[in-house]
């Protein structure tokens, strides 16, 4: 044994080239296990701490993972030792002589190893060796550690790890990355009163460094850029990215580093340190950051060929080795990113939300503002997985926008920052329709705050081109959002005059793009909206009283003449249609334009003056019974008896429905309008009381 390990100094006090390395580690580990006397295990770990065989020329982080693994298996290895010695100590007679042999005890050899961590080798170093120990002996609490071992290993790290910070604070090398990865594995194992010991205003600034500017790390996101040098054409409408190319061995390399394949704790610790830091500008700081990473991501997507190819066609114009080799890891990496981006920022929220401080200097809208910006920018990645999927993203997206809704100044310079380069025109380029839908988005939920000029001028503005092209499959979400946004703004109070004078227009798109684009269930909701718009307490209702009258005959009027056919469209369906809603809308897409539009005026009459529901009582009523199919029909007057008996009218409304139901003929109206109107079809005309004709008779 002792010869070995002058074997083993002697290598790692020399040179050695670095796929040597693992071996040394390896023997290193066994060693370190087996020795008896502490000095050599102090020895050894001091030795290893210092060697030029492993950092003279170290493999990035791998290099510190190595070492943390040989730490971690030489403290797995002397529980294993501990174990085979206390099941041979049973029974046996010389006890004493099976513990010389077994050499040093549990404690005594943690002692000495960490002996080895001495002021002659950096402090980040030693967080490999305690972080190794630790997370060795924490696996095995069958033997594991004594409490208050395992609480002087704790402090140990605690404390390494701060004087670490003090030193690597301002430093971009493999010390700050190391202490990044070792607290990464180490934290979860900590206890709470370990955990408020740390210096969390040192260590946020070090690890969001480490995760987006390092080379350990995303690299600033320029590695996006360099793909486009080696997508080339293939065919005449054909791109390729191989995979034996420099830029995709290079996505590998970062997706396979050990702080990105840990990417999801990592942005928890970032998150908890948010929650955790002292100094607020801490905070902005790490925001800023976050801009300046999501704006350069952004800008080398834009230079990519790749951006120029809508999702909807990547594979009519992407090779299959490119749409299914290639692409499909740069896109995990960007996931990945972005699901870390997006924990940190719900830790800046969280924070925000529950520091006094921050709203009392509103720095909550600043906040805010940044958050928006940076999921602007990493809209691109996001709108693939849809806005439900990620209920973290969901939070963070409402949660900013909840805030900057308290600050309608604010609200009105974010819209008019991220207003699209080119209203009333839809953008060639996929990349800026993607932003279009993320601005039209955005300012579905702005409408309330911001002023009706900016409502007319950016909102409506932008979406008026996209109301009318549901027809073409890659523009179908866009489509949805325009049609919410000018719902959104027609509904907003303080654009009664604005409602006023776009109304007919949209109206009239509505009516072009059913049913050919817009599913019955859209339809229906959005027609609802609009008698809602104009009714009382609108001041709509006051300058133009009879306008859900003129809103209703006109679906009355195209009701009497629309097919009673089910429409066959490929495209009314979206992209983006909630888990919640596919059930209705499946029920729905069988019904004829007819069907949905009698449903239409049922949904309506909530809505109406009690002088006009008397009047389209009876309307919507013989429509229902216009409807020559019996499912459909069956379905009308179901949705019919909802509405009359399910609560949705008011006392007064609901009293002018009984008398219609009772006394004024409703009942029979509704139930047995068609057996009235077509029951007697193809039968000849007799007087009332007169005997069916009998068929003559053969005699014979």
């Amino acid at each position: 044994m002792d010869s070995l390990l002058g074997t083993l100094l002697r290598s790692l006090r020399t040179h050695a080239d670095q796929q040597d390395t693992p071996r040394l580690l390896g023997t290193a580990a066994s060693l370190l296990t087996g020795l008896s006397n502490p000095l050599n295990v102090t020895l050894l770990t001091s030795q290893l701490l210092l060697s030029p065989a492993i950092w003279e020329r170290p493999d990035g982080l791998q290099t510190c993972l190595r070492m943390l693994s040989l730490f971690h298996s030489a403290a797995l290895g002397k529980i294993q030792q501990q174990e085979e010695w206390r099941g041979a100590q049973i029974g046996s007679e010389h006890t004493s002589q099976l513990a010389q042999a077994n050499g040093l005890q549990c404690e005594e050899w943690i002692k000495a190893v960490i002996g080895g961590a001495d002021e002659k080798s950096d402090r980040w170093q030693h967080l490999l060796v305690i972080g190794g120990m630790l997370i060795g002996l924490e696996s095995r609490e069958s033997v594991g550690l004594t409490r208050s071992l395992k609480l002087t290993l704790e402090s140990a790290l605690v404390k390494a790890a701060n004087l670490a910070l003090e030193h690597e604070a301002h430093e971009c090398g493999l010390g700050s990355t190391c202490v990044a990865l070792v607290l990464n594995h180490t934290f979860p194992i900590l206890s709470d009163s370990e955990r408020i010991r740390l210096n969390y205003d040192r260590l946020l600034p070090l690890l969001v460094e480490a995760i987006l500017f390092s080379p350990e790390g995303l690299e600033s996101g320029y590695f996006l850029g360099t793909v486009d040098l080696d997508i080339i054409q293939v065919q005449k409408q054909k791109f390729n990215w191989s995979s034996e190319s420099d830029s995709f061995r290079r996505v590998q390399r970062i997706s396979s580093r050990p702080l990105m394949s840990s990417m999801g704790p990592l942005s928890r610790l970032i998150a908890h340190a948010v929650e955790n830091v002292k100094h607020i500008q801490l905070i902005q700081e790490v925001l800023e950051n976050l801009v300046v990473f999501s704006k350069t991501l952004l800008s080398q997507w834009r230079q990519n060929k790749l951006s120029e190819v809508d999702v909807a066609e990547e594979s009519l114009f992407l090779t299959d080795e490119t749409f299914k080799t290639t692409l499909p890891v740069l896109w995990q990496l960007l996931r990945s990113a972005l699901f870390g981006m997006v924990v940190v920022l719900r830790g800046i929220l969280s924070r925000v939300l529950s520091d006094g401080v921050l709203s009392q200097k509103k720095e909550d809208a600043n906040v805010a503002t940044s958050v928006l910006r940076i999921l602007r920018s990493l809209y691109f990645i996001s709108s693939r997985l849809g806005s439900n999927s990620f209920t973290q993203y969901t939070f963070v997206y409402l949660t900013a926008i909840d805030i900057l809704n308290n600050y309608p100044d604010r609200s009105d310079h974010f819209i008019h920052e991220i207003r699209p380069l080119e209203l009333g025109q839809i953008p060639q380029h996929p990349l800026d329709r993607c932003l279009d839908l993320y601005f039209l988005n955005t300012s579905e939920y702005l409408t309330l705050s911001l002023p009706s000029e900016t409502n007319d001028q950016l909102l409506v503005a932008a979406a008026n081109p996209y109301l009318v092209s549901g027809g073409n499959n890659n523009l179908l979400p866009i489509f949805e959002a325009a049609h919410s946004v000018m719902l959104a703004v027609l509904s907003a109070p303080q654009s009664a005059a604005l409602t006023a004078q776009h109304l007919p227009f949209y109206v009239n798109a509505l009516f072009q793009v059913f049913p050919q684009n817009l599913s019955a269930r859209q339809f229906r909701l959005a027609f609802k909206t609009l008698i809602h718009v104009v009714m009382p307490p609108s001041p709509l209702s006051v300058s133009q009283p009879h306008l859900p009258s003129v809103l209703l005959e006109l679906v009355h009027h195209r009701a009497l003449t629309a097919p009673q056919t089910s429409p066959k469209r490929d495209s009314v369906e979206f992209a983006a249609v909630p888990p919640g809603q596919v059930q209705a809308d499946a029920q729905t897409r069988t019904l004829s334009e007819r069907a949905v539009l009698a449903l239409t005026l049922v949904d309506s009459l909530p809505y109406l003056p009690v002088s006009e529901l008397r009047e389209w009582l009876p309307l919507a009523s013989s429509l229902a019974n216009t409807i020559s199919d019996s499912q459909m029909r069956g379905e009308c007057r179901k949705r019919f008896w909802e509405v009359l008996n399910g609560g949705e009218m008011d006392p007064e409304r609901g009293q002018v429905c009984v008398a219609w139901w009772n006394t004024r003929g409703g009942r029979e109206e509704l139930l047995f309008g068609w057996e009235e109107t077509h029951g007697n079809e193809g039968e000849e005309a007799m007087m009332s009381g007169a005997l069916p004709p009998t068929p003559e008779r053969n005699k014979l």
